[in-house]
């Protein structure tokens, strides 16, 4: 059944770039910028004549790593003029000091302050001006990708919710298609303000894509597809549209897995193969683990007695606090902690963390806030318990209630808890179901999508966040 044939193509004469092509585009423009302000900077320095590729290298890796951390890449972040300039601002500064500070790797240090200034400077006007022409043009209409969103119900209306919220611009929603008549007409909202039309059933499908020249195709149906909806699609696809399923979209736009709305297509959420069944990536991982855990009982070591002295002189009581949580396979272990509240604060049974919570001590705020009250757990990432980076791990009390509640809330026990998390940078500590809920979307696509680079992006966000007082209250 070739319903596609006679329409035209979509794509003639638009310039509409997929999320992931403007995140490359992104990229090469702010590593075009910061290299060019290090050849520049080069330049103005006589004294150097050999230039090493490892110097344009290093500030390369350096920028990235700061970019990701400070999320230059997210869409609503991206096509904001003000937002985008500010985050590469932070980004370009962190990687120029960096740059600067590492002994041995990069050029000498000028002796003139004014060429010692120049670097970053350069770096920050380049990125600056390559954002603003980023936004300058992929605003426009010609580079929007239009979509038509496919299924009027709960998903549709979720995942039209998070490209208003998280694309910022990249993509216009044209309307709705669904085989429900009884929504044939109906504008369906997302938000207040925010409403498109139902525009007709599956068989209008190549009309409405050559009529309204869409882009994109949102399958937005939590049940199985079936063959004619099969073959339309593919027909779609012979159009030269892209075919995205709801759940892939959501999590490249926010970085979750979208769990109530995966429907009968469970393997979406569910990491069967994730990067950590593999032997060399665990490998990775644990040796990864063993030398944080090493560097962090060091700085334990030199910090016990002082953080010890204030912990007892402001809540006479134990130092440590040691607690049942829920591991890798569903293993039980104890996890260490600094005490952060009043001695037998819980009074026997597992009661949710609150923010500002009165049963924090003066002490214990300032150790949640820095993260300091977690570093003992150095010594179950030591043990094989935890791993550096990972789902936080919980209380088995809360683990049983969740997971009668949560879908696939157990998957989150496929890998080592960890200290640091993506749900943690991402969102923050849970105080509630709901808030589990959304930490367990993180979680899962942490699981999914798990590298070595993902493990530093979360490790030094941590860190911008013990060092900018981030942490619980």
């Amino acid at each position: 059944m070739q319903i596609a044939r006679g329409f035209p193509r979509v794509h003639e004469g638009r310039f509409a770039l997929p999320l992931v092509e403007r995140r490359i585009l992104l990229m090469v423009l702010d590593l075009l910028a910061v290299n060019g302000a290090l050849w520049i900077w080069l330049h103005l320095r006589p004294e150097i004549v050999v230039r090493p590729p490892h110097w344009f290298l290093l500030v390369s890796v350096l920028y990235l790593l700061a970019a990701f951390v400070f999320d230059a890449y997210e869409p609503r972040v991206s096509v904001r003029f003000p937002s985008t300039a500010l985050t590469v601002a932070k980004a370009g500064l962190m990687a120029a000091a960096l740059f600067l500070l590492i002994p041995y790797l990069p050029p000498p240090l000028p002796t003139a302050r004014s060429l010692l200034f120049a670097f970053p400077l350069l770096a920050l006007a380049a990125l600056v001006g390559g954002r603003g022409l980023y936004a300058l043009i992929f605003t426009r209409p010609a580079f929007q990708r239009r979509t038509l969103i496919i299924g009027a119900g709960w998903a549709g209306r979720t995942i039209a919710e998070a490209l208003s919220s998280y694309g910022d611009g990249s993509y216009e929603i044209v309307g709705f298609v669904d085989d429900d008549p009884a929504k044939h007409g109906a504008r369906i909202a997302w938000k207040e303000g925010e409403a498109r039309p139902v525009l007709g059933d599956r068989h209008r499908l190549p009309e409405l894509i050559a009529a309204h020249r869409i882009d994109t195709l949102v399958l937005a149906i939590t049940h199985d597809v079936d063959g004619q909806l099969l073959q339309m699609l593919a027909d779609c696809l012979e159009l030269g549209v892209e075919i995205l399923p709801m759940p892939v979209l959501y999590e490249q736009l926010t970085g979750q897995v979208p769990v109530e709305h995966v429907g009968d297509n469970w393997y979406v959420a569910m990491p069967l193969s994730h990067p950590l069944t593999r032997t060399i990536n665990r490998a990775i991982k644990r040796g990864m683990d063993l030398i944080l855990a090493s560097l962090g009982m060091l700085v334990l070591a030199v910090l016990f007695p002082f953080i010890a002295l204030a912990i007892y002189l402001d809540s006479p009581g134990p130092i440590f606090y040691t607690q049942e949580r829920v591991g890798k396979g569903g293993r039980v272990f104890r996890v260490y902690k600094f005490r952060s509240m009043v001695p037998d604060a819980e009074k026997g049974r597992a009661v949710w963390a609150q923010e500002n919570d009165p049963r924090v001590t003066r002490v214990g705020r300032i150790l949640r806030r820095t993260h300091l009250d977690e570093f003992p757990q150095f010594w179950n990432i030591l043990k094989g318990e935890m791993s550096a980076v990972g789902p936080r791990p919980e209380r088995p009390e809360f683990v049983e209630e969740l997971a009668r509640e949560i879908p696939f809330y157990r998957v989150r026990h496929a890998v080592k808890p960890g200290m640091a998390g993506w749900a943690l940078v991402k969102y923050g500590y849970a105080s509630s179901k709901e808030d589990a809920l959304i930490r367990l979307q993180y979680d899962l696509y942490y699981i999914k999508h798990w590298s070595p680079w993902l493990d530093l992006v979360i490790l030094c966000k941590t860190v911008v966040d013990t060092l900018t007082f981030r942490g619980r209250a």
